[in-house]
């Protein structure tokens, strides 16, 4: 049967009005709300831009934004070359891959919550297996307070994070690999392209669909982070581990600032919505030289 205009356009209704009621409209209501002094989810005076100006001069949203980028920077570029390496390995590996095909996924359908007090106990700092394993080694010197140190807090959240997301990348990337056509692989062998030079100029190119799908939804993650930091530090210590979404539930739900959560929020939606443009717009690019 042909599809007419008229067909899509139904066939689209159902899907489209689904997406204005639960996304549109709730976001039409957030960028109103950010405009009034409310400190409930109705009311307030109209201020107009008053939130936004406030929150470019609040310190605790500025290290809240340098936080989040940096994690952000650290868990994409980190996450997505073990992943790669990963994948990497176990397509050269065929008998160890089919086993631990299932197994890499496992991490990323836990709890968060779980995770979060997995890695609490791995970080302690008494008993805890880390220091445990670096004290075994000798190595006493790195033994310390993971979550209690402003300096290693934020990443050691970010390594967490990676753990629990590698084998979702790895899987990614290790499908893309068992796409590419054998005929190539084995032209390129002919050609003497193994090991490193083969992934450089064979590999990496045809790569570029799952490095897409790949940053892109890291980028995204990170920078929506909030359960790790909530569970593992409550934003601390100090304010070395609060992100934009912590911030928000901070200011919303336990100073009842509605309106400037709200503010906060939309600038998350807004730095979130502008990276992911710009990653899969320079990516996509990628996939078309390639």
């Amino acid at each position: 049967m042909k599809l007419t205009s008229r067909s899509a356009v139904l066939l689209m209704l159902p899907a489209t009005l689904l997406y204005a009621l639960f996304v549109i409209y709730p976001t039409v209501q957030a960028v109103q709300l950010s405009l009034t002094d409310a400190h409930g989810l109705r009311g307030g005076s109209f201020i107009g831009l008053a939130n936004y100006r406030a929150l470019l001069h609040d310190p605790q949203v500025t290290a809240a934004l340098k936080n989040t980028l940096i994690y952000t920077v650290v868990v994409v570029v980190v996450q997505n070359a073990l992943g790669l390496a990963v994948a990497a390995w176990l397509f050269s590996a065929p008998k160890v891959r089919s086993i631990a095909r299932t197994g890499m996924l496992l991490p990323a359908m836990m709890a968060l919550v779980a995770v979060s007090y997995l890695w609490q106990f791995i970080y302690s700092p008494i008993g805890g297996p880390l220091n445990t394993v670096l004290g075994g080694l000798g190595l006493h010197s790195l033994e310390q307070s993971w979550l209690g140190n402003p300096s290693t807090a934020l990443m050691a959240i970010a390594g967490s994070y990676m753990w629990m997301y590698l084998g979702y990348t790895a899987t990614i990337f290790l499908s893309n690999y068992l796409a590419i056509p054998k005929s190539v692989l084995e032209a390129a062998s002919l050609d003497g392209a193994t090991g490193w030079r083969r992934f450089r100029y064979i590999d990496w190119r045809l790569l570029a669909p799952s490095l897409t799908v790949n940053v892109t939804l890291s980028t995204i993650g990170s920078l929506r982070v909030f359960d790790l930091p909530f569970i593992m530090t409550n934003g601390g210590p100090g304010n070395s581990t609060q992100t934009l979404s912590f911030v928000i539930y901070s200011d919303g739900f336990q100073n009842f600032q509605f309106a400037y959560a709200t503010a906060v929020a939309v600038l998350l939606l807004v730095i979130t919505v502008i990276a992911s443009i710009l990653v899969t717009t320079v990516l996509r690019r990628r996939e078309v030289a390639a």
